[in-house]
């Protein structure tokens, strides 16, 4: 059993730029070459701009003019062209969805993705008893919108909750979807999205009923180059979304048996793969720099912690914490000593933290915390106690950072949103009264 190397199935008609460029040459040079994604060079690091990030600069009414350095992109993981393609598990738990393929010099080969992955996985490989039905419980967040909603505040909540497409729904059928593909035709050809999404939708919509295979839906998205399946019910009706990188997983166990069988060539990799279902559970869980829980986990922790308040009668309480002055750390030390500050900050707040309490990275160099049976005061002491911990932290390179804190106490009745903006009005209350403070917001 022979698995190709990375450089045999990597894409090498890769767009890139240097780090030292502007925000406007990249979006520019992305428009030019019709790619929804950028590799940002900086010296022996990658990164990847997205339309995602575009959006969001624009959003923000930021100078376009402002050098990539001063953004806070995401860094890709990158693996040499003569590995084999066995040797990418490790980095498919990363939220990142994209490899970087590199030369013997650290020079750029070309980039792997889960499209390439999954093009070179046999068929016969996969499970042919399983069902989607089955696993779309494993499917990412699914965003569905009605045929009328305008483009314009559909895009706020594109780049709020980190959606790369939506499905358009008319009596709960699926009859269009909108991708950051779309996205980028829009901006390139400047269209006014002050319009229905009905209008610049892709339709009609190619779907696969719940009942396939999933050698069925893995060779329907080799067959169309797709990035994801839209999965309906006997009705018609939708059912669900998975994408590639849920399809991938689902072959590995697959994958396992067939090792057993070929022990001499990938005994080096057995004991990885028998370890690598637990990893699966924690791919949407965790986030990849600071090991702390992501947005995703959060949520589900919240709705366990909330209903416990409401059964037991008892308090909860969230603190949203965000690192003062944390893009003069980037500028000044660079984006690796950013990164361990946000590791250094994450491990700080464990430290303190009760093993009931749940912290999660919410975004950039914001944290959110959750704190069982906690009322207001007894959060804001804890608030207290975490502002000194990180303001005492002294980090190589970059010496000492502070942080500034939102408290607020979780409501019965309410949706979690309106208590997550109620610390956030708080932060911004701590920002405004000078930083390294604690404010709580009670209206």
């Amino acid at each position: 059993m022979k698995f190709p190397n990375i450089g045999d199935i990597a894409t090498k008609s890769v767009v890139s730029i240097d780090m030292k460029s502007t925000f406007n040459e990249a979006m520019s040079k992305m428009l030019e070459n019709e790619h929804r994604n950028i590799i940002v060079k900086d010296i022996n690091d990658f990164y990847i701009m997205s339309i995602i990030d575009v959006l969001n600069i624009q959003t923000k009414e930021v100078n376009t003019d402002i050098p990539l350095c001063d953004l806070q992109l995401f860094k890709i993981p990158t693996i040499n062209k003569d590995k084999n393609i066995l040797d990418t598990l490790e980095y498919l738990n990363n939220s990142i969805e994209y490899i970087c393929v590199i030369n013997d010099d650290n020079s750029l080969y070309g980039l792997v993705t889960h499209t390439d992955i999954t093009s070179n996985i046999d068929p016969d490989t996969l499970m042919d008893n399983y069902r989607l039905q089955d696993f779309l419980k494993l499917g990412r967040r699914m965003k569905w919108v009605h045929k009328d909603e305008k483009i314009v505040f559909l895009l706020k909540d594109m780049v709020n909750n980190f959606y790369d497409n939506v499905v358009v729904v008319e009596d709960l059928k699926p009859i269009g979807i909108f991708t950051t593909k779309d996205i980028m035709s829009l901006i390139k050809n400047k269209i006014d999205l002050d319009v229905a999404i009905k209008e610049y939708m892709s339709s009609p919509v190619d779907s696969i009923n719940k009942n396939s295979s999933v050698r069925e839906a893995l060779a329907f998205i080799k067959e169309r180059h797709y990035k994801r399946v839209i999965v309906i019910d006997d009705e018609g009706s939708l059912s669900g979304i998975i994408s590639q990188k849920e399809l991938i997983s689902l072959t590995y166990s697959k994958w396992a048996m067939l090792m057993k069988e070929y022990q001499d060539e990938l005994s080096e990799i057995n004991l990885m793969l028998q370890n690598k279902n637990i990893e699966y559970e924690n791919i949407a869980s965790t986030d990849a720099l600071t090991g702390l829980y992501t947005r995703h986990k959060f949520f589900q922790l919240y709705l366990s912690s909330y209903t416990s308040m409401v059964q037991r009668h008892n308090y909860m309480s969230l603190i949203l914490v965000d690192i003062d002055y944390f893009k003069k750390v980037n500028d000044v030390y660079g984006h690796n000593a950013g990164d361990k500050t946000l590791v250094q900050v994450a491990h700080t707040l464990l430290k303190i933290l009760r093993n009931v309490d749940v912290v999660c990275r919410w975004g950039g160099e914001e944290f959110l915390i959750m704190l069982p049976t906690a009322d207001m005061e007894h959060a804001i002491f804890i608030a207290q106690k975490l502002r000194v911990s990180i303001e005492e932290l002294s980090i190589d390179v970059v010496g000492n950072v502070t942080a500034s804190f939102g408290v607020s106490q979780v409501r019965e009745g309410e949706e979690m949103q309106d208590a997550i903006d109620r610390a956030d009005k708080a932060l911004y209350l701590a920002k405004d009264s000078g930083r390294n403070c604690v404010k709580c917001e009670m209206d």
